[in-house]
């Protein structure tokens, strides 16, 4: 399934896009939202299904309406660095021996097409199409022994917006850079994990300003979901409804020769992982 939230900031409504990817079906009258609770109910899961296969949703009317971001209630977004062999190269780093994790506060996500900001003094701000992992249930301490893709309930794409002023040369840790309001682009809906049989085999691109600057695969992690799933659930508890990006591939502003060419107010940038949709952010300054 895809599902999606439609409607302003604050009073959005559950939906599911059919299979025609073009129809919106209204699932408030089954649900009250898409969020944690709702993706650790496998039954309300079900009929969400069963209402889909015959076709009793009602058409939701959502044109013109803006789409939120896929998930209400997000607790926390638990960030990957440094998870591609090919960004790793471009940026002069060493591949890390283990995932290199930090957090993003849940109020940077904003809809797949909301305006982002350029921060204020800004002069490096850039760009990171990712692969967002959306938790289904509860996960502690995920072991060897265990599938840590089934406490996956889906994916979506995420846009790793990233100051790197702010996160490399200002001192601290990487979260000033990271965590600047409307930095983290979510959505247009979560694809259920049924329907990614295999997330290392995903194509990943984003543009700006119409020109392709990133075309990777999943397939070049240098921790792959299952790996990212279980390490962070040993060093912290991951609840249904928690994200997790698990990184970009090569083409990041960062990794280009001078001068370098960092995102401005005016630019537009779409970023898309293969099935899981496409997105489209305008900046404007903050």
């Amino acid at each position: 399934m895809k599902l999606l939230r439609v409607g302003r900031p604050g009073e959005e409504r559950p939906a599911l896009l059919d299979r025609d990817g073009i129809t919106l079906r209204d699932l408030s009258g089954l649900v009250a939202d898409i969020d944690g609770g709702l993706l650790a109910d496998s039954a309300a899961l079900n009929r969400i299904r069963a209402a889909a296969d015959t076709g009793e949703l009602p058409v939701l009317d959502a044109d013109g309406a803006r789409i939120g971001p896929p998930v209400a209630r997000i607790g926390k977004v638990v960030c990957i660095g440094l998870n591609y062999h090919g960004h790793a190269a471009e940026t002069g780093a060493e591949p890390p021996a283990e995932p290199v994790v930090f957090l993003k506060a849940a109020d940077t996500v904003v809809g797949p097409y909301d305006t982002v900001l350029v921060p204020r003094h800004s002069v490096k701000t850039d760009w990171e199409v990712e692969l967002a992992v959306v938790i289904g249930c509860t996960a502690r301490y995920v072991g060897d022994d265990e599938d840590p893709l089934s406490y996956v309930a889906g994916y979506a794409v995420a846009h790793d917006v990233s100051e790197r002023e702010f996160q490399i040369e200002r001192g601290g840790t990487w979260d000033k850079g990271k965590n600047c309001e409307t930095f983290n682009p979510l959505g247009p809906w979560l694809v259920t994990s049924d329907e990614v049989p295999d997330p290392q085999t995903l194509g990943l691109r984003l543009w700006v300003n119409g020109e392709l600057k990133q075309h990777g695969t999943t397939a070049d992690q240098i921790f792959t979901v299952a790996e990212v799933v279980r390490y962070v659930s040993r060093f912290m508890t991951l609840y249904p409804g928690d994200v997790i990006n698990t990184g970009t591939p090569a083409g990041v502003a960062l990794g280009q020769p001078e001068p370098k060419p960092y995102l401005r107010a005016g630019d537009v940038v779409e970023a898309e992982v293969e099935g899981l949709g496409r997105q489209r952010q305008e900046f404007k300054p903050a």
